[in-house]
This record gives structure tokens, C-alpha cells and sequence, in this order.
């Protein structure tokens, strides 16, 4: 191989050098994400990986160090955080101005001058956007909120980090309440990379017990946008909008509506906002169940009211009524004793005629009477005798007359 023709190393990366400076002689916008950003405490540097991602995900397109010198730093990040609402953190996507510089023993490197939070704020709201339009796209978006409510929630499965304030707030409000609201803590990381799986599992363990709730409540006692990016997720929005039980959400930001919100059954801005929706379910339904008894009452007195009308209104028509009745059969009565009396006496004199007829047929086939006439009764051995033949001479026979007897022997019979 040749060896006179050849340039030293220091040589070819000095023609690099020369060569980005001509290239690059004024600062150039650049859009990227913030792999990690680190802030030197004592110099008050803040050192940025920058990368850009490929097709394959994890695996970066391109990738540069960044550096942001103190001079530069608190202004950029002073203004970025009251424009956006947020800190610069790994994660984001940023639009930088920065220059390029190269140096032989040290490599290529990038020095910021500035950032635009407006491309943030854009990137940000993009990927809200698409969030929404994929759970719209799936169907899924609104089922959370379709849920049948019951008319209490009185068992709630809280999702929150154990030591959040938001959690203490939402406890006490609760404790002041006159209603026995009880719930459940299932504890998740609620901010940072790790708070999207972890809320996702803590979700899990509510939906195995999901005959023991009524509603579950996600928490968070507010924070940065950056803080909040895992609300906007696809994979946890997902995981509220298909969740068996209404979702109640109090995540503690004034300023913007998460997908998280959107997809929820009931948005409430904070925690203890989130208590007084629970209490003020339970005061509606007290309320409505008093004003129903108050109506029952006043139905039932309506009711009661028009019946008594009815029975008094029935009452006067059956007094008149068997008034009317006892005196037509009173009439009726006053016929019939007439006529039965007029019967009787017709009856009375059909039979004292008829009693006459047989008293003078008996009185005329008395006794006496025939004795009277002449005739006499004739016994003997104290029996009647009626027939001459059952006599025999000699016999003493007694003859009864009208007046007195007499005694008498049979001398002789006639036939």
C-alpha cells in the first residue's frame, strides 16, 4: 500500500471542522426528542442527548449531544416552563437553535441558544389529538360514559400514590361527610415513565374485584403538563374507556382536559372535588327521596281526601236511599196487615158460618133434643141397644127419657 499519500488524523478531522463551519456558519432550528437531559448542579450547565427515533421502535434514527451553558440556561427553561406549563424533561419533543461545534480531540457536539415552546405545545397537542381519534376510530371512547350508574356510590376503589395530598384531602372531605362513603386504596405511581403501567395494574386489581364497587376514583393532586403526559396516553385511556365500572376522575389541572378526562364517566378537577361529587350524589338522592315521600303524602291526602268525599257523597245517597226504601216497604207493610186483616175476617166469617151450620147440625142430632121429641135411649148392662133382637124375655133393660128413666123386664120380642 502507498504511505506517502495519506493526511494525519488530527488533518482529516480539521477538514471536518473547516467543512461544518462552512455548512454551518450561523445557528440552525433542529427538531428532536430530549433523550436525557441532565443539569450540572455546580457549574449550572444543563448537558441534553438528543435523538431521533426510526422506523424500529427503541431504535434511533440519529442521535447528538447538546449543551445548554448557564449563561443560556435559566432564561430557556425559565421561559419554556411559563409557556408551556411544564419543565423541560426526557421525553419531549423540542425545536432547538443550535450551533454546531466540533473539535478535534473531542467530537461533534451541539450548543443550544434557544427553544420553542410553541413546538412542544404542538407536538403535545398532536399527539393528544391522535389519542382521540384512535379511540374514536376503535368505538371505544364514549362507553365509559354510557355505563348504568347506580343511584349511590357508596364502595369507590381509589386509585392514588399512598402518600399524595390529594388522597388526604379526599379522605377528610369525606370523613365530614354525614354519609358512610367507603373506599378502597389500590396504590399506583402516578407521575413519571413508570405511572402509565403501573395505574394500568392497579386497574387490573379493581377489575378482579368489581362486584365489591360502584364507581373507581383516579387521583392525583395536580402537577406539570410533563407530569401528566401519562393521562393522554392511548394505552391507559383505553383502559378507562373499556373499564366495567364508571371512572371518576381528579387529577388536579385547571388548564387543560386530558384524554383521560375525556374518556371517563364523571371529569372533576381535583381530588376533593371528587368527594364532593360522591357526597353530592348521596344529598340529590336524599333530596328526591324526600320530596317523593313529601308527594306520596300529599298524593295519599288527595287520595284519602277524594275516597272520604266518595263515602260521605255514599253514605248521604245510601241513607236516602234506604229511607226511601223503608218507607215504600212501609207502605208495602201497611197493605199487606190491611189485607191480611181483611183476609182474616173474611176467613173469621167463612168459618163462624160454617161452625154454625155444624152446630146446629150437631145441636140438631143431640140427645137431648131427640129425647125431647119424644124419642128414648134404651140400654142394657149399660150399653146402648139399637136392635130388639138382642134381647130375650126377662131381661131388665133401663129406658132414658127426656126427662128421668125408667125401668123395664121384656115380656115379649117383635120383629
Amino acid at each position: 500500500m502507498p504511505t506517502e499519500k495519506h493526511i494525519t488524523l488530527s488533518e482529516l478531522l480539521a477538514g471536518v471542522k473547516i467543512a461544518l463551519a462552512e455548512r454551518f456558519p450561523l445557528g440552525v432550528w433542529i427538531s428532536a426528542e430530549i433523550g436525557e437531559l441532565k443539569e450540572n448542579r455546580y457549574s449550572g450547565h444543563c448537558y441534553l442527548e438528543l435523538i431521533e427515533k426510526g422506523e424500529r421502535e427503541g431504535t434511533p434514527k440519529a442521535k447528538a449531544s447538546a449543551a445548554i451553558w448557564r449563561s443560556r440556561w435559566g432564561i430557556i427553561e425559565s421561559h419554556f416552563r411559563a409557556t408551556t406549563g411544564t419543565t423541560l424533561a426526557a421525553g419531549m419533543k423540542v425545536l432547538l437553535k443550535v450551533s454546531v461545534s466540533f473539535h478535534e480531540a473531542y467530537g461533534l457536539s451541539l450548543v443550544v441558544s434557544d427553544i420553542d415552546p410553541s413546538y412542544t405545545l404542538g407536538e403535545n397537542e398532536k399527539r393528544r389529538r391522535e389519542v382521540i381519534a384512535a379511540l374514536t376510530a376503535d368505538g371505544v371512547i364514549d362507553l365509559n360514559h354510557q355505563l348504568a350508574r347506580p343511584p349511590l356510590f357508596q364502595r369507590v376503589a381509589v386509585i392514588s400514590s399512598a402518600t399524595a395530598a390529594g388522597l388526604q384531602d379526599f379522605h377528610n372531605h369525606l370523613a365530614e361527610s354525614p354519609y358512610c362513603i367507603s373506599y378502597t386504596l389500590f396504590e399506583a405511581i402516578m407521575q413519571g415513565a413508570a405511572a402509565e403501567e403501573s395505574i394500568i395494574a392497579a386497574l387490573g386489581e379493581v377489575a378482579e374485584r368489581e362486584e365489591e364497587f360502584d364507581c373507581v376514583a383516579l387521583l392525583r393532586g395536580g402537577g406539570s403538563q410533563s407530569d401528566l403526559a401519562c393521562f393522554n396516553s392511548y394505552s391507559l385511556c383505553s383502559h378507562i374507556a373499556q373499564f366495567p365500572l364508571p371512572v371518576l376522575t381528579g387529577i388536579g389541572h385547571d388548564k387543560d382536559t386530558s384524554v383521560a378526562d375525556m374518556v371517563a364517566a364523571e371529569s372533576l378537577k381535583t381530588p376533593t372535588a371528587v368527594a364532593d361529587y360522591l357526597v353530592g350524589r348521596i344529598d340529590g338522592y336524599v333530596a328526591e327521596v324526600e320530596s317523593l315521600y313529601e308527594r306520596i303524602g300529599q298524593t295519599a291526602g288527595a287520595v284519602l281526601a277524594a275516597h272520604n268525599n266518595r263515602l260521605v257523597l255514599c253514605g248521604t245517597k245510601l241513607q236516602a236511599g234506604t229511607q226511601r226504601l223503608l218507607g215504600s216497604l212501609g207502605l208495602q207493610l201497611e197493605r199487606a196487615q190491611m189485607r191480611l186483616a181483611h183476609a182474616a175476617e173474611r176467613t173469621l166469617a167463612d168459618h163462624a158460618g160454617k161452625l154454625a151450620t155444624l152446630e146446629a147440625k150437631v145441636l140438631a142430632a143431640s140427645p137431648e133434643r131427640i129425647l125431647n121429641m119424644g124419642f128414648a135411649l134404651v140400654r142394657s148392662g149399660g150399653k146402648s141397644v139399637s136392635d130388639a133382637s138382642l134381647l130375650h124375655e126377662g131381661d131388665t133393660i133401663e129406658i132414658a127419657l127426656a126427662k128421668g128413666s125408667v125401668e123395664a123386664t121384656v115380656t115379649q120380642y117383635k120383629n
